[in-house]
């Protein structure tokens, strides 16, 4: 019997392409999400590409009887991937307690089912943005913990430290915490992709968008900083990429019965590439101009980070693949599948 596995906030960006991986990889996929940045549309994707339509609730991870209920109709379920958090950045300023409420409460619910349900573990969803400004580059998993620049990096930290003293105190669960670094890209087939409701806050889709004409112009967010073309550099990693190694940490966690409890995991691909170094690449594998202009700095944001992957090509037996012009060529034909629909 396949091994059942919650993927909360499974119709998002990361969420959906997870799903994806899990089931090609003999998993079964329940998931639960509310709809308010998604759509239900995604598991027509999700089910045109592996073949496999995965069980949906929707409801709110908040509810904890919502979530009892869930696991009621649906037992069995070993591992969870969490995904069910707000992540925008700019907005988390804007509504501290929407982020708060919504990001904590939706772990901590999780977690107080887990024993209650025979849940063994659960993989976390977190973020790179937990190192701050780091002091050097490229970074691992034992750089320091800066303080978080916005309410969204707090959520992400506080959720790290709420595992780690649930586990500490004892609770019979395992974790793999996934700091991510930055991704992009869609699926090959552009029959799933990242689709933010509204003005996207993300680069890539702001870009796809103003190469499509949807938007005037793309702004780059200073061009001053000391880097070598004075433009933020990121880890910018391939969303299915990202999902492969969510299967790897659910293998590694559920199946193999010596590793630590908790266990923290870089993922990104060893190279920084700044913005204006990610337009160049767009253009190049496309072929399509993108209008932009050079804007002032914008607070919060972070001058250069990237990633030492060592640990997770190590351990978990994952390494990012997608070079960076296949992975814009894959959002730009989202992106035009997206105008194809309408």
């Amino acid at each position: 019997m396949a091994t059942k596995i919650l993927v909360t906030g499974g119709t998002g960006y990361i969420g959906s392409h997870t799903t994806v991986e899990l089931q090609k990889a003999g998993y079964e996929v329940v998931i639960i999400d509310n709809l308010s940045n998604s759509s239900i549309e995604v598991l027509d994707g999700i089910e045109a590409i592996t073949g496999i339509r995965p069980a949906f609730v929707q409801g709110d991870v908040c509810c904890i009887e919502t979530l009892r209920r869930l696991f009621n109709e649906h037992p069995g379920i070993k591992g969870i991937i969490n995904f069910a958090a707000s992540k925008a950045v700019g907005e988390s300023v804007e509504k501290p307690l929407l982020y708060y409420r919504n990001n904590l409460n939706s772990l901590m619910n999780l977690l107080e089912c887990m024993p209650e349900f025979g849940v063994k573990g659960i993989v976390f969803s977190s973020s790179c943005t937990v190192y701050g400004e780091p002091d050097v580059n490229p970074i691992d998993e034992t750089a320091p913990i800066k303080p978080a620049t916005s309410p969204y990096g707090n959520t992400k930290q506080i959720s790290e430290e709420i595992i780690t003293d649930y586990i500490t105190s004892g609770a019979p669960i395992k974790s793999i915490i996934l700091r991510y670094f930055n991704p992009v890209g869609a699926h090959p087939s552009a029959l799933i992709g990242e689709l933010p409701n509204g003005v996207p806050n993300n680069l890539v889709p702001y870009l796809t968008q103003t190469a499509a004409g949807i938007r005037g112009q793309l702004t780059v967010f200073g061009d001053d900083y000391d880097t070598p073309d004075g433009s933020c550099i990121r880890d910018f990693i391939d969303v299915v990429d990202l999902a492969k190694a969510h299967v790897k940490a659910m293998h590694r966690m559920l199946d193999k019965e010596d590793t630590d409890a908790i266990e923290i995991f870089n993922l990104g691909t060893g190279r920084g590439l700044s913005v204006l170094e990610l337009i160049e690449s767009f253009e190049r594998s496309t072929g399509v101009k993108v209008p932009y202009k050079i804007g002032p700095r914008r607070a919060g944001d972070i001058e250069k980070i990237w990633a030492i992957p060592d640990k997770a090509n190590t351990v978990l037996g994952w390494k990012a693949e997608m070079p960076i012009d296949d992975t814009m060529r894959n959002a730009w034909a989202w992106q035009c599948r997206l105008a194809e629909k309408k």
